[in-house]
């Protein structure tokens, strides 16, 4: 330990002897290796650990974040002197920009508990960031010609607010206010301001997240963008708001002053375990029956929707992504959707799985725009033009679970088609083009456009959703309330149970935080596919694109799309990954393949036929289709056969009647249908004619 001390002189003769005889655990120089390096990198800035500073002298450690301003200024000319020694020319190049950097503080301070005791101290903060600025040059020392003498006053500046020198420093002048700034004399550092905003899984329930503004300069620019989770070292500072009139108000807003920024690589896996609890999550995945009690253990607190609670969980723990050798990649997030009547618990299963992610966020689509869920750029109060994070890129590598989603315009959603797929949100506006990532899995709910679900009618004609956007889904589930006395009986005891004694279960197989940590556990696996799966997943794929519908004249309906086929390998992937397994065996194919039949029956079958039909979920089933293409083919008929190209609605519709595919009810259905959609239009009376 070194000697106490107190003077700025014995300060810097500390720090030339720190950098000097500091050895790590390995016995090396650490910091004149450094040194080297700074030469080599051509960097300007010593990044100094402060556990290595906190060993050598620990008063002074002390009084670096008590007094940083007057300590690192020390620290600075003792780099400065250090430097000399190893490379004095590089030196003299950079000697006025160097500086010491320090991380690794021991304490955080959360973003909501920085107060005025902070003030002017160095803190270590968490944080995301949800803006960033443009780069600009940010003056340090601002040049002033003297418009009475022509002499020129050097003012150094410490705010961003530009500082005219007071007087003039010829003696004989008398010049107070005409100072003309003198650009090219003046020097300048690259400036950059950011927003951090608290992790949302730390959020306290209820609470509004805290921001700051954080002051980036020199080399820490451009190291953090939109959706980013950073470890940030700082001095707390304060600034004026801006005045109304002649009224200066007393209160200021705090901002803190960067020193070393560090963007977290981790991701949700990367969580602390203990032995114990380690031992419990591995014997766990032994159990024979450990996929079906995962299964319970996902929202207890809603009775049924196993098959939902199943999807889920596989959406948590979620697949590999892949990149192949030409740089380009495959998502391994999986995307559900959920379409079904009110009270079905749809909200409550989203809301759980936003709290179990790792990282997750919540959003309701009535009220969220594009921006809101995707980036967008506005102009910060400063004049500066500030990239700004919507939900997907702040809930990047974790989950977005955006309830109402039939509520939002069908502008708004188009803006998620980028982000369902190529998990990138790429935004150009005000001279500022920018792609943010956003490696997200999307967890969407949505209710049928008349309130309830209704079987007779098909699953596109009650769902305001574009095609585009619904093969981005992985899943898609229909849960219907339907009246079932043993299961209403179950789920009434279930609620009055949870309402009398305030608990869910007792026979629960993992606790809410041990099944959090058993799926941040489970993302570490990457397991491959078996010769097996992938023949059995082929063999559905293509069995399935075979066995769609034909209409009368023996047309294919719509089959399935390679989404569909990439979407098993990630479900089966997620199966083999929970249950902590390095091969995609035949099994988890077997589990993805009833999971998407399940789907494809649930919101695929023709209320006419009752056959499965594709072309429901994307488009019209080919009952429908042929129906259609039936109308239109007799119109045109009807039409050439008119001497003046007119069809008479009536008569159109008999014919229709006598094919024998049509009721009256369709016919007029149909009918009406060309109508409205703009296909034919009515001339004089009960006259049509085609558009051509």
């Amino acid at each position: 330990m070194e000697q106490s001390i107190g003077t700025h002189a014995s300060w810097n003769d500390t720090f030339v002897r720190f950098i000097k005889n500091f050895k790590d655990k390995s016995q090396v120089l650490k910091y004149q290796e450094s040194l080297s390096k700074m030469v080599y990198h051509n960097s300007k800035s010593l990044i100094v650990d402060f556990e290595d500073l906190l060993l050598f002298d620990h008063e002074i450690s002390t009084i670096l974040i008590e007094r940083p301003d007057e300590v690192l200024f020390q620290f600075n000319l003792a780099v400065k002197e250090s430097l000399y020694s190893v490379n004095s020319e590089y030196t003299e190049s950079i000697k006025n920009d160097i500086q010491v950097r320090i991380r690794s503080l021991p304490d955080q301070v959360p973003l909501r508990d920085i107060s005025s005791k902070n003030l002017h101290r160095l803190i270590s903060v968490e944080g995301l960031v949800v803006r960033t600025s443009e780069l600009k040059p940010l003056a340090t020392k601002a040049a002033f010609s003297c418009s009475k003498c022509g002499e020129t006053n050097v003012v150094p500046q410490i705010t961003p607010i530009l500082v005219k020198p007071s007087t003039c420093i010829t003696p004989d002048c008398t010049e107070t206010k005409n100072f003309v700034f003198n650009e090219k004399e003046s020097s300048y550092q690259d400036y950059q301001l950011i927003r951090i905003q608290e992790l949302p899984e730390e959020l306290p329930p209820g609470q509004l997240p805290q921001s700051s503004d954080v002051h980036l300069t020199s080399e820490m620019v451009n190291i953090a963008r939109p959706g980013d989770r950073l470890n940030l070292t700082g001095v707390v500072r304060i600034e004026q708001p801006e005045s109304r009139g002649n009224e200066v108000s007393s209160i200021f807003r705090s901002k803190i002053e960067g020193n070393y920024i560090d963007v977290e690589s981790k991701g949700p896996e990367d969580i602390e375990l203990t032995k114990d609890e380690e031992e419990i999550i591995i014997d766990f995945s032994k159990d024979p029956n450990a996929y079906e009690k995962l299964i319970q253990s996902v929202a207890p607190n809603i009775q049924g929707l196993n098959l939902q609670k199943e999807a889920v969980l596989l959406m948590l723990i979620g697949s590999p992504s892949k990149t192949t050798e030409d740089g380009s990649s495959t998502r391994g997030d999986i995307n559900i959707l959920f379409v079904g009547d009110p009270g079905t618990a749809k909200s409550e299963l989203l809301k759980y799985a936003s709290r179990l992610a790792p990282r997750g966020l919540y959003a309701s689509g009535k009220g969220s725009t594009a921006a809101g869920l995707t980036a967008a750029v506005v102009r910060e109060r400063t004049g500066m033009m500030m990239l700004e994070a919507g939900t997907v890129v702040l809930a990047d590598k974790g989950i977005a679970c955006i309830d109402e989603f039939d509520k939002m315009r069908n502008e708004d959603r188009t803006a998620l088609h980028e982000a369902m797929e190529q998990q990138t949100v790429s935004i150009a506006k005000g001279g500022i083009n920018a792609t943010l990532n956003a490696r997200t899995a999307i967890l969407a709910a949505a209710n049928p456009e008349l309130g309830s679900y209704d079987k007779y009618k098909t699953f596109k004609d009650q769902i305001n959703i574009d095609t585009p956007l619904l093969t981005r889904f992985d899943l898609i589930f229909v849960i219907r309330d339907t009246p079932n006395v043993p299961r209403d009986e179950k789920l009434a005891e279930h609620i009055l149970g949870i309402h009398e004694t305030g608990k869910i279960k007792d026979d629960v197989p993992l606790g809410f935080d041990l099944l959090k940590k058993y799926i941040s556990y489970a993302k570490n696996f990457t397991p491959k596919l078996s010769p097996e799966a992938k023949k059995l997943i082929q063999d559905y794929y293509v069995k399935t694109r075979q066995s769609s519908p034909k209409d009368d004249d023996g047309n294919q309906g719509i089959p399935i799309t390679p989404r569909a086929l990439e979407g098993m390998v990630r479900l089966a992937s997620a199966r083999a990954r929970a249950l902590f397994k390095d091969i995609v065996t035949e099994e988890d194919a077997e589990f993805a393949r009833n999971l998407v039949r399940a789907m494809y029956e649930s919101v695929g079958t023709d209320p006419e036929t009752g056959e499965v039909d594709f072309g429901i979920m994307y488009g019209k089933p080919v009952s429908e289709r042929s129906k259609l293409e039936t109308s239109l083919s007799m119109f045109e008929e009807l039409e050439k056969e008119s001497t003046k190209n007119l069809v008479d609605k009536d008569e159109f519709i008999q014919k229709l009647i006598d094919t024998g595919k049509f009721t009256s009810t369709e016919a007029r259905k149909y009918f009406k249908n060309m109508s409205d959609s703009g296909q034919i239009y009515n001339v004089q009376d009960n006259l049509y004619r085609k558009v051509n």
